[in-house]
């Protein structure tokens, strides 16, 4: 049964490493990210599953231990899903930040596994794939990693699009209210065209928290670089 989720944005600018000189800028987003971590470990989870957005290689369950890197963003940072015997596949840059995240805040609450979601994914597979996630154990939680729209401004990576501030908005709306028919209800084709990475994932929590009878909280929202971050915890 799903006990708790924390809902954090996925670009690997939030590693300081990666965003160097402009890392001062995601401080508040991080912070968040903080917060929203706390609530999962104080929710006692006996499994925590971070689910984030992933090409094909990247797709599928990642076991704890599971490494992942930054190489590609020209720094020397490496992270791992916790502790244990590493597997073959490294993890997509999405399920990196969140392993990120949780080395920086210290995870020692439960044993962690990961889940990268194909961004095409239909919404009633990513919600039956949420609702597999919460039968893994009596307690679980879930750290969902994923951007809202890429759109908002005319340097965003997805151009100017009028329709993003308008969907960020619902979308903010629905995960700080814990509102797991809305989230299972987003328009996935629109989700494509504004570039919303988070879409698939966040459907994975919806299809997790059908029954949970979970409270949202929203607890950061800003889109630096033309791109919505949010962040939202569910307890």
């Amino acid at each position: 049964m799903l006990v708790a989720a924390a809902v954090c944005p996925s670009p690997p600018l939030l590693v300081p490493e990666v965003a160097a000189g402009a890392a001062p800028e995601l401080d508040a987003a991080r912070a968040a990210c903080t917060d929203a971590l706390g609530v999962l470990a104080a929710a006692r989870p006996d499994l925590l599953v971070v689910v984030g957005p992933a090409e094909q290689p990247g797709r599928g369950v990642f076991p704890q231990g599971s490494r992942g890197s930054f190489r590609g963003f020209g720094v020397d940072v490496d992270v791992h899903l916790g502790d244990g015997e590493a597997g073959e596949r490294e993890l997509p840059t999405s399920l990196a930040v969140g392993a990120w995240l949780l080395e920086r805040t210290g995870w020692a609450d439960a044993p962690i596994e990961g889940l990268g979601v194909g961004e095409p994914l239909e919404a009633e597979r990513c919600v039956e794939a949420g609702r597999e996630v919460a039968g893994r154990a009596a307690r679980v939680a879930l750290l969902v990693m994923g951007d809202a729209s890429a759109c908002r401004t005319l340097k965003a990576p997805g151009y100017l699009d009028e329709r993003a501030a308008p969907f960020d908005a619902e979308v903010a709306r629905a995960l700080g209210a814990a509102d797991v028919s809305a989230i299972k209800n987003l328009d996935a084709a629109l989700a494509h065209d504004l570039k919303a990475a988070g879409r698939a994932p966040w459907q994975v929590l919806a299809g997790a928290a059908e029954d949970a009878g979970l409270a949202g909280a929203l607890l950061h929202e800003d889109a630096p670089y033309g791109v919505c971050y949010l962040v939202a915890t569910w307890s």
